[in-house]
Formats: structure tokens, C-alpha cells, sequence
């Protein structure tokens, strides 16, 4: 491998792009994360249709969009993941209609439109992965080439939210703050809010949408105890239901960070939060912006 690509594989992993194989196993594990995109491709793609998946990965997208449609583009720029993906593409009976491409999804343009985009790059909070900025990239450039009616995104959308909370950062006794990621169906928690969430942030896919996000808002603490923490909770709309007023949903882990001084929180007690970040960026960069000012 040459010094250039070296170079490039180390600043993809910085950069949350470089997943190996071996990761995959737990958003492939992940029923309620798989049931739901399963579900939402099975409403979106109209039979025959065209879809784009931008960052395949395994190709388990893709086989689920090939279920009814009848071409589907599968781009992935690592190549150890697209040799696995094109073995189960073709184990799994839908090789003949999956384009499998080696390539950036940031550059890639499909030879014809396509009635459906799947860009499955969701990091809690929209950090480290580069989802809006490929999916701004590629309106515009869909747009320049197919003209102004744009494919369906998938997710719809994505809501974010924050809220102020208590955390353990104690481990075996070994005090460590450092960020947490948990399940929002964790049995034993190790963050539990102290007041409301409150969004800052919705992306409408579809529409223009912002890639930084400015937070400023003042909570009131409904629960005393050590205010340590932010849990940062991000929501992704898969697909609207049409007729039913509802829709397909998934929820990211739970992304909770340690401030730089905890404070003895008490009920009714009003606190300033602010912060401020860009998608795709690092999660010391959101962390490193948090000011906590009790009012």
C-alpha cells in the first residue's frame, strides 16, 4: 500500500468512515434497527423501481430494496467490504439486479434517475459520519444531471435533541468521564435525565437543511442530583406511512457526554446550555464547545 493510501484509510477512520467487517455484526444484530429500515424499503421502493444505496456496506439494503425493485445501485468506497458484499448479494439470490460499485459515494452518480436514495450513515447526533454532506452533495449533482425532481430519501428525517442528565462514570471505582453510548433500551442505564429534552435540530432530507448546529436553551432541573452530563438523543423518521398518519422510526444509542465541571443540581434550579458543532464532525469537537451557566 502506498504512503498517499495509507494516508487516505487513516483519515477515513478518523473521519468514522472506515467500518470494518468485524463491526458490521452489530448493526447487522441490531433487530430493531433491521426490522425498521426492512420495513420502511419495503414501503418506499414501488415495484420495479430504482434505487440508489449510497455506503452499502454489506449489501443488506440493498438486498432488502432488490426485493422489489428491479435495479438497484450499491455504492461502497472500501474494497474489503465490497468483495464480502458482492459474496452475500449473490448468496442471498439478488446479484442480477444489484450494481455493485467500488467507489465515493460523495462523487457517484447513478446512469439514470432513480425513484428511491438510501444513505444509511447515521452516527448519534450526525457526527463523524459524513450523511448530510453526501446527501447535500448529491442533490446538486442529481439535480445539475436529471433536473429538479428529486428521488425519496431514506430516512424522511432525523430529530435531535439534548438533555440536561446524571451519569456513572465510575467503573469497578475507576473514575473515567468519558462518552457513552447506550441503548435506549438499556436495562441498567448509566445516564438518567434530570430534566426535558429539547430538540435543536430537524433535517428534512428532501428539503435544503443545515450541516451546523447552535444550540442555546435554558432547562429547569425536574430531578435533583449530580448535573454531570448532556444525553444527546437522535431520532431517525425512515418513512411516512401513506393513509395511516404515521411512520417508521428508529432511534440511534444515546450519545451522553461529561461536562467539564459537574454541579449539584436541584429541582426548579435553571441552567444555561450551549453548544455548537458541524455534521460529520468529531465528537470532541461538540464536547469541547458545551458551557453549562447556572441562571
Amino acid at each position: 500500500m502506498s504512503s498517499n493510501a495509507v494516508l487516505n484509510v487513516e483519515n477515513e477512520q478518523f473521519l468514522g468512515q472506515y467500518i470494518p467487517i468485524h463491526y458490521h455484526h452489530q448493526m447487522l444484530a441490531d433487530e430493531f434497527r433491521m426490522s425498521a429500515l426492512k420495513a420502511a424499503i419495503e414501503i418506499m421502493v414501488p415495484l420495479g423501481g430504482k434505487v440508489l444505496d449510497l455506503g452499502a456496506g454489506t449489501g443488506a439494503l440493498s438486498f432488502f430494496a432488490a426485493l422489489k425493485a428491479s435495479k438497484v445501485y450499491a455504492v461502497e468506497q472500501l474494497p474489503e467490504l465490497v468483495q464480502y458484499a458482492k459474496v452475500f448479494l449473490e448468496a442471498n439470490g439478488c446479484a442480477d439486479k444489484v450494481d455493485l460499485i467500488e467507489t465515493d459515494a460523495m462523487t457517484y452518480l447513478p446512469p439514470e434517475p432513480v425513484d428511491v436514495v438510501i444513505c444509511e450513515m447515521l452516527h448519534a447526533g450526525l457526527l463523524r459520519e459524513k450523511q448530510l454532506e453526501i446527501v447535500q452533495s448529491f442533490k446538486a449533482r442529481y439535480r445539475e444531471k436529471f433536473g429538479d425532481v428529486m428521488p425519496l430519501f431514506l430516512p424522511f428525517a432525523t430529530v435531535m435533541g439534548v438533555e440536561p442528565a446524571t451519569a456513572n462514570f465510575s467503573f469497578e471505582g475507576f473514575k473515567a468521564p468519558i462518552p457513552l453510548f447506550e441503548s435506549i433500551r438499556s436495562p441498567e442505564p448509566r445516564s438518567t435525565p434530570l430534566g426535558e429534552a429539547h430538540p435543536y435540530a430537524f433535517v428534512e432530507y428532501q428539503d435544503d437543511f443545515a450541516v451546523t448546529f447552535d444550540f442555546e436553551h435554558t432547562f429547569m432541573l425536574t430531578a435533583s442530583g449530580q448535573f454531570n452530563a448532556l444525553r444527546f438523543l437522535t431520532k431517525n423518521v425512515l418513512a411516512i406511512i401513506p393513509d395511516q398518519d404515521t411512520y417508521i422510526d428508529w432511534m440511534n444509542q444515546n450519545l451522553t457526554l461529561p461536562l467539564k465541571t459537574p454541579l449539584n443540581g436541584q429541582v426548579g434550579e435553571l441552567y444555561k446550555v450551549t453548544f455548537s458543532y458541524a455534521a460529520g464532525g468529531q465528537i470532541e469537537e461538540l464536547q469541547n464547545s458545551i458551557e453549562v451557566t447556572k441562571v
